[in-house]
């Protein structure tokens, strides 16, 4: 006889989980109690986005669901910014949420919610566990939701009462993964059109990749000489000093990379879905209709012709098409092989920062300092802000795994994201890069990092403003600022009020040594970069936007 509580752990356990993020509940504390005795580790978060978003960096960085224990009522509508995030991102996650008693339902009871009314449209599946004896079966099938096909979030509802049910039940046993291959028609069918092509372009996204298959797209791609590009927030899926890298295809494109998308002849995308950021709002590949010929990989068969027709549909994992794709040789020698060495060049170009910029502090001479000591596994978290733009432009990553940021723009998330990475690879540098108005979204998450002994280096561009929308706001509103300053605290401090490590940076040559000391403390550190307003995108000031420059 088992409890239901020690069934949901039992399942975990045979599914491979070895740790879990959470706030605690009283709503399942037959969960926590069976927590007590397994080998389970339990991370105590701060506040419940902040878990969700650690569960969905854990999935980001490993392919195996992140795992999320939050309460009712509050506690699972606070959640909710994780759960968007990971099905935007198609990151497997499980969110687990205590619900109120089976007697009580359909009363709104205390904390009382319909999950499957609140999550329904941005969760994968959600499903309310009423009898503890089909734990096992239903926790099975909801691993296998979250990673198959389209990976994303599965939400579970636990009634209070019905964790505590002694019954008897089947082992739990571990899911099953879905992998899906390319059929050799659809292989074929790739290989004439690149032969037929003169201004290729591959598109490199989403998730369920791993580093062999990386590896093996790289190799082909420099068998093919096709230049490529990484969709929005997923640049470490390539080398970016490898002879076919041209360049994010993101937010503030290249305008040599993005014209030559929009006059390619064949565009393949492998594993993404290219939405609104990546596509430039639709405008690189036309929806529905393409001008270019398009071949789109992707392993869920529902995404495949829903926003693009392609001519060919490839359904299959990009891990799978990885390997397949590593089975072709063109059969002449390619004609754009010239093309992707310029694209190449202008993407070294783009990525090389600028020596100067407004104020006492520029960022750009930061950058080539960061880029000279940082190792080449160093993972790099974010949130969303125009600060980002520093790093997604001007860090080169090297290695597969390096990179946690929100493809679905969410702020808050480099904080938490910062945890769950530091946690899962305690040997490797880990820097969350953050905004001010994006910190203190989950900044209270540094009191995580502290309590497990996390010395990740947090760098904050403390510029007093919700910068990103400051910008839009000057471009349609020139002079009429409203809603975007802000009071922040002193960051220094603040790290250091939690038992960190805390440095104020007003000049540029200040940020080197504080970096450094940050480095040796050993703790959990805040670096404050107190950044001029006007330096607020790389090329163009607050001014400059303002006048309409």
């Amino acid at each position: 006889m088992r409890t239901g509580g020690q069934l949901i752990v039992d399942a975990l356990e045979a599914n491979g989980v070895d740790r879990l993020f959470c706030v605690p509940g009283e709503s399942y504390l037959a969960v926590l109690d069976a927590l007590h005795d397994s080998s389970i580790e339990t991370v105590i978060c701060r506040q419940e986005g902040g878990a969700a978003m650690m569960a969905d960096c854990h999935g980001r960085l490993t392919g195996k669901p992140g795992i999320c224990f939050v309460t009712r009522g509050p506690g699972a509508t606070n959640a909710s910014a994780g759960v968007h995030i990971a099905r935007q991102d198609s990151v497997p996650m499980l969110l687990f949420i205590g619900q109120v008693a089976r007697d009580m339902k359909e009363r709104e009871a205390f904390q009382e919610v319909d999950y499957k009314a609140f999550y329904g449209s941005i969760a994968k599946w959600v499903v309310e566990i009423d009898d503890a004896t089909r734990i096992p079966e239903l926790l099975t099938r909801a691993f296998a939701v979250a990673t198959s096909g389209r990976p994303g979030p599965v939400v579970i509802s636990l009634p209070e009462d019905m964790l505590t049910d002694e019954v008897e039940a089947v082992a739990a046993l571990p899911y099953t993964p879905v992998e899906t291959r390319p059929g050799q028609p659809e292989m074929d069918a790739l290989a004439a059109l690149l032969d037929k092509a003169e201004r290729p372009f591959v598109i490199l996204g989403g998730t369920r990749w791993t580093e062999a298959s990386i590896k093996q797209m790289c190799a082909s791609l420099e068998r093919w000489s096709l230049p490529a590009g990484c969709s929005f927030r997923r640049q470490a899926l390539c080398d970016q000093l490898h002879s076919s890298y041209a360049g994010d295809v993101g937010i503030g494109i290249n305008p040599k990379l993005g014209k030559y998308i929009k006059e390619s002849d064949l565009v393949l995308l492998v594993g993404c879905r290219f939405g609104e950021m990546p596509s430039s709002s639709y405008t690189l590949l036309k929806s529905p209709y393409p001008d270019q010929t398009l071949v789109h990989v992707y392993p869920d068969p529902h995404e495949l012709g829903r926003v693009y027709r392609p001519t060919v549909a490839i359904n299959a994992t990009p891990a799978a098409f990885a390997e397949a794709f590593a089975g072709t040789s063109p059969a002449k020698s390619p004609v754009w092989a010239n093309r992707t060495e310029e694209l190449h060049q202008s993407y070294l170009e783009w990525s090389t920062p600028p020596a100067t910029g407004p104020g006492d502090v520029h960022m750009g001479p930061i950058m080539s300092y960061l880029e000279e000591v940082l190792p080449e596994d160093v993972i790099i978290c974010n949130g969303a802000g125009n600060f980002a733009t520093w790093m997604h432009r001007y860090h080169r990553h090297r290695r597969f795994n390096t990179q946690a940021a929100p493809t679905s723009g969410s702020m808050g998330y480099g904080m938490p994201a910062g945890v769950a990475a530091k946690h899962i690879f305690r040997d490797r540098e880990v820097i969350v890069w953050a905004g001010d108005g994006d910190f203190m979204m989950h900044g209270q998450e540094f009191a995580t990092a502290v309590q497990y002994h996390l010395p990740v280096i947090v760098v904050i561009l403390n510029n007093g403003i919700y910068g990103t929308i400051r910008m839009h706001q000057e471009r349609e509103y020139p002079g009429r600022v409203s809603g975007t300053s802000l009071q922040n605290p002193d960051f220094a401090a603040y790290a250091r009020a939690f038992g960190g490590h805390g440095e104020t940076v007003e000049r540029t040559a200040d940020f080197a040594p504080a970096f450094e000391r940050a480095r040796a403390s050993g703790k959990p550190s805040i670096i404050e970069i107190k950044l001029d307003p006007e330096a607020i995108t790389p090329t163009k000031t607050l001014s400059d936007i303002r006048s309409g420059k």
